[in-house]
Order: C-alpha cells, then sequence, then structure tokens
C-alpha cells in the first residue's frame, strides 16, 4: 500500500521541476589561457609559458590542446619563424608511449590525436618557410618512433623544401624591412631586372614646387628605354597604366608603368643567309655608334600592347604623385615629357589630393598637358 502511494506521488509530479534543476545546476568551464595574462609579447615569454606547462603536471594532461593554442598565437608574439620555438612545443609532448609497438599500430594511426597535432605543427612551419633540423628529428624519433606520420612528413619537408628555399633569383633578406620604401625599392629591383643596365632612383616629390603630395618616388629606367622614349611620335599620348601589385613574400607592393607607342615592325624581304655584302653593326644604342634603334624590336620592353619606358613606386599612390614623377622624367633624360601629352587611366585616386590636381574622377581617363 505505501508502495502505491509512493508511486502515485512520484507520477503526479510535474515533469517541469526536474528540469528546472537540472538547468539551474548547470555549470560552465572556463578555459585559461596563460598567453593572454603575459603583457609583453615576446618569444622569451612565450618560451615562459611552455616551460610553465611542462613543470605544472608530470603527466602533462592537455598537451594537445596546449599545442594547438600556442600554435594560434605564435603570431601575436611574433615568433612564427623560430625554429627554438617549434622544438620547444614538439618537447611538450610525453616521450616513449607513442612509440609503436608492432607494424599494425604503425599503420593504424598510434595515438591518432597526438600525431595529428604534431603534424598540424610541422604544416604551420611549412607554411612560415621555417626548415627544420636534425635536432627536430631526433625530438619526433623519441616521440612516435621510427614509423611515425609526423617523421615521415619531416623527411618530406627535409627533401623539398631546401630545394625551394634558394630557387628564385631574386634575393630577399631573412627579414623584410619594416620601412616601405626600403620595400619598395626591393620591388622595383626585382621587377626592372629583366634589364641588367636599369638604373633604380629614389626622388623626394618636394624637388617639384607645384607638387601637392610630399611623398617619395622609386623609379627605374635604363638607358635603351630613354632612347625608346626619345623616338616617340609627339601626336601620340603616353599612358600610365596602374596601379598593380607585385608580392615580396606575405607583402604586396603597388607600381605604375609609363607605356608608350609600339614601334611598326619593318619587313624585310633580304635573305639572312645573303654574305656577299654585310654592313657593318650599329652598335649598341646609346653606347657605341648612332643612337638610333635597330628596325626590328630587339628590346625586352618593346611589348605586344605596349613600350615600357619606365616604372615606378609612390608612397601615395596618387594622381599628383604620379604628375611628379612624369615631371623628375623630364629633368633627368627625358626632355620629350615636356612636349608630349600623358594619359592617366586610374579608376579613381586614393586621395582627395589627386582630385584637386586632376579631372573629376568619375572619368575614367584623364589627358594631361604637358608638364611645363
Amino acid at each position: 500500500m505505501a508502495t502505491k502511494m509512493l508511486r502515485n506521488i512520484l507520477r503526479s509530479r510535474p515533469p517541469n521541476i526536474i528540469l528546472q534543476r537540472w538547468e539551474s545546476s548547470e555549470k560552465k568551464v572556463t578555459v585559461y589561457d596563460p598567453f593572454v595574462t603575459k603583457p609583453q609579447k615576446t618569444k622569451e615569454t612565450y618560451l615562459e609559458v611552455i616551460k610553465m606547462f611542462e613543470g605544472r603536471d608530470t603527466r602533462r594532461r592537455g598537451h594537445v590542446e596546449f599545442i594547438y593554442a600556442a600554435l594560434g598565437r605564435m603570431k601575436e608574439f611574433g615568433v612564427q619563424k623560430d625554429l627554438e620555438v617549434y622544438k620547444a612545443l614538439v618537447e611538450v609532448l610525453p616521450k616513449g608511449k607513442m612509440v609503436p609497438d608492432n607494424v599494425f599500430q604503425a599503420e593504424f594511426m598510434h595515438y591518432p590525436k597526438q600525431q595529428q597535432c604534431a603534424v598540424d605543427l610541422l604544416e604551420q612551419m611549412e607554411d612560415n618557410g621555417v626548415i627544420p633540423d636534425s635536432e627536430l628529428e631526433q625530438i619526433l624519433l623519441n616521440t612516435f618512433g621510427r614509423r611515425g606520420i609526423p617523421l615521415r612528413k619531416f623527411w618530406r619537408m627535409m627533401y623539398w623544401m631546401p630545394k625551394f628555399k634558394n630557387l628564385s633569383p631574386w634575393y630577399l633578406p631573412d627579414e623584410l624591412p619594416n620601412d616601405v620604401l626600403d620595400l619598395a625599392r626591393l620591388a622595383i629591383e626585382r621587377i626592372s631586372s629583366v634589364d641588367p643596365d636599369t638604373k633604380v632612383e629614389i626622388w623626394q616629390t618636394e624637388e617639384i614646387e607645384a607638387s601637392l603630395d610630399k611623398t617619395w618616388i622609386v623609379s627605374a629606367q635604363s638607358e635603351s628605354q630613354k632612347v625608346l622614349l626619345s623616338q616617340q611620335p609627339e601626336d601620340d599620348p603616353l599612358v600610365i597604366r596602374g596601379p598593380y601589385k607585385v608580392c615580396i613574400r606575405d607583402q604586396f607592393v603597388t607600381y605604375f608603368l609609363l607605356l608608350g607607342k609600339i614601334r611598326p615592325e619593318i619587313k624585310d624581304d633580304t635573305d639572312p643567309d645573303d654574305v656577299s655584302n654585310l654592313k657593318k653593326p650599329s652598335g649598341i644604342p646609346g653606347f657605341i655608334g648612332h643612337t638610333t634603334l635597330p628596325s626590328k624590336r630587339c628590346t625586352v620592353h618593346e611589348q605586344d600592347d605596349g613600350t615600357i619606358l619606365s616604372i615606378c613606386a609612390t608612397g601615395t599612390s596618387s594622381r599628383d604623385s604620379l604628375l611628379s614623377w612624369v615631371r623628375l622624367l623630364e629633368k633627368n633624360g627625358n626632355p620629350l615629357l615636356s612636349s608630349i601629352p600623358v594619359i592617366f587611366t586610374l579608376t579613381a585616386p586614393p586621395t582627395d589630393i589627386a582630385i584637386q590636381e586632376t579631372q573629376p574622377a568619375t572619368m575614367n581617363e584623364e589627358k594631361v598637358p604637358g608638364t611645363n
């Protein structure tokens, strides 16, 4: 009888009370991030946090989560390209127990969570261009054994990364300069290296009294380009095209081109194998003999869409700075620019200063008279 009465009481009790008690007793776990509490974001403080984690617990519980959190904070501390930091993170993984005992454990990815964490760490090294060394190989060998997936990833990295490191013919320092002017100079030198005779100069727009935008200009022009510019027809305007972007590692530099008219090709029906009437070579234009260009297009600056007469990068990429560039080119060995018109093909000016110098921004092309 008592049992039956207890059942009736339990059945008559509303179930909402149980759910409300469960919701009220729920507790949320707050994740503690030791990297946030560090006021100084340096390499020393980053390594200090890793040492604190290693000494806190001998079993190193939560080491995978800690490594992923540390990988996400690397850019904040500026250590994403430091090999020593990556080796310190791999040392966080416990040694010995994750080494497979047989081939079946090796092929079925013994301790998959830890192995995938190590592979992600190596991939982040690869994305940042950090080449591992033999010490890191020994650490991975002690952690996952010779048949581990991370060690196979390490061997593939050691095969390909040294091949691609020095493959580019354009040298860049290990750390790019923080100054925008130096970065622009590296970009212009890389673009203009197609002609070894190219001279890269750095000018200031303050040299032009009428300039409104006070900034720097990195300009590149060779002697053959000066000859090409001197033989441009005065009734056909030159064109400034841009902005274009060139990638210097993870940085982008904006540059502009000064294009002229393409020379018409002269048809020559003479036999090139006929040696009965040999002519004296005309020499190098601008250096030996006369300065007239040969009848055939023989320079790398003469492209299908136009003749590249000069290239530049400015500090503001505005129309006023480009106009100052044209005037500085005129002062430095290009007198034809005083009488030939120049067309800007910028879709919109980046700054308000350029609007005062040119026509309204709604026009796609603007014709600027001579620089005098």
